[in-house]
């Protein structure tokens, strides 16, 4: 363990190798548990990160769908659909990052709400201080976008 050490701090990918092949070999007291502790940690919390992304991304592109209506284009229709697409697929491949939904929504509103704002012009005060829509309605397809088709 004491050995491998430094070199998880001077050439990361190297360690991984010496890593994987300790566990390959089943060579248990070569492993740095220490940083392996970390990095596993470190996995998981980007997976929730990445979720986190998503909803900003996502929350932003309805807040801009919403506010400005005349402005509506496929490049806002697509990026709405991309990011459920890659959220439903995260929660898939994730299904204990699901009850976080709530949690990384809320956690997520202050970047959507910067990002519609620059990317709008809009003053962000008429944006809603707090998340206006549902868990489920964000991740519905059919929310807003395709009632906007049917008009």
């Amino acid at each position: 363990m004491q050995a491998t050490a430094p070199l998880y701090d001077t050439d990361f990918y190297a360690w991984t190798k010496t890593q994987t092949a300790a566990l390959q070999q089943k060579a248990f007291e070569q492993l740095d548990i220490a940083n392996l502790i970390e990095e596993i940690e470190d996995m998981g919390k980007s997976q929730h990160r990445q979720l986190e992304s998503r909803f900003a991304i996502l929350i932003a592109h309805l807040l801009k769908w919403q506010f400005q209506p005349d402005k509506r284009s496929r490049s806002w229709q697509a990026t709405i659909r991309t990011q459920r697409r890659h959220i439903h697929k995260l929660l898939a491949q994730n299904p204990s990052l699901r009850p976080t939904v709530p949690e990384a929504i809320n956690d997520a509103y202050a970047d959507a709400l910067d990002i519609a704002w620059a990317e709008t012009g809009l003053d962000e005060s008429l944006f809603p201080a707090e998340v206006p829509y549902t868990p489920g309605q964000i991740l519905d397809e059919s929310f807003f976008v395709t009632q906007w088709l049917k008009s």
